[in-house]
């Protein structure tokens, strides 16, 4: 039984990291990115927007691989997550690494120092 929760706790906190929810990057892996690349943005301010998307990338994989484990913990099977599901995935981050790299050019998200 503490297996099944311990799974559960592991896939629930997986599936806020990943991308798979449509709230997640807005609510969880974007703030956490921002706040990762504020002291690489210290150190000097093009480390900013690169720091902020390896977190971000970071948050997504992390995210995966709790779900996975969680999943498997829970359940005692493999999970059905196939090269299509990869593929879509990779999208998507993707995608979401454009939208973060269009909102610092365009100053929506700046280094703190800089409004």
């Amino acid at each position: 039984m503490k297996k099944r929760i311990f799974g559960g706790v592991l896939t629930v906190v997986g599936f806020i990291l990943s991308p798979l929810s449509w709230w997640n990057d807005f609510v969880i892996n974007i703030p956490l990115a921002y706040i990762f690349a504020l002291p690489f943005g210290f150190l000097s301010k093009t480390l900013f927007l690169p720091a902020m998307i390896i977190r971000y990338w970071l948050t997504n994989i992390a995210g995966f691989l709790l779900m996975h484990l969680g999943i498997q913990k829970a359940v005692k099977k493999e999970d059905k997550y196939g090269v299509k599901e990869l593929k879509r995935d990779i999208i998507i981050s993707i995608l979401y690494t454009i939208l973060i790299i269009i909102l610092v050019l365009t100053g929506v998200l700046r280094f703190p120092t800089e409004y």
